[in-house]
């Protein structure tokens, strides 16, 4: 399992032995970018909060849900962030009909969990 903060401090300790202090901060917004990813998949994963696996397939994830779509190539499915942040916030808003859950509506997980949930869900 990679560890971003590890890797930050390693990158920031390397920089300003080399005189790349003006790196120093995009090694750490890509730390804290990890740090968001490895947050949304925890709160994807967990089945108190988001437990996207009950109905989803999700690389990695053991005993997947067959209700909802893969959710594979996530950034390409929606390149408009905004819209998979709706989806996630309300999707019966869109759908009436649809059996997700209206995460952000009902206050089961909140905006930032939605946030790092999209930044993990571009991953895949």
């Amino acid at each position: 399992m990679r560890n971003p903060a590890r890797h930050a401090t390693i990158a920031l300790t390397l920089a300003a032995l080399f005189g790349g202090a003006s790196l120093m901060p995009q090694v750490a917004s890509a730390a804290k970018h990890e740090d968001r990813v490895a947050m949304g998949k925890e709160v994807a994963w967990d089945r108190k909060t988001g437990n996207c696996l009950a109905c989803h397939m999700m690389p990695g994830g053991n005993l997947p849900g067959d209700i909802g779509p893969p959710l594979i190539a996530m950034k390409a499915r929606f390149p408009d962030r905004q819209k998979l942040f709706d989806q996630i916030y309300d999707a019966t808003k869109k759908n009436p009909e649809s059996r997700m859950p209206p995460f952000g509506k009902h206050k089961i997980i909140s905006n930032a969990d939605i946030d790092a949930i999209i930044d993990y869900l571009y991953t895949l």
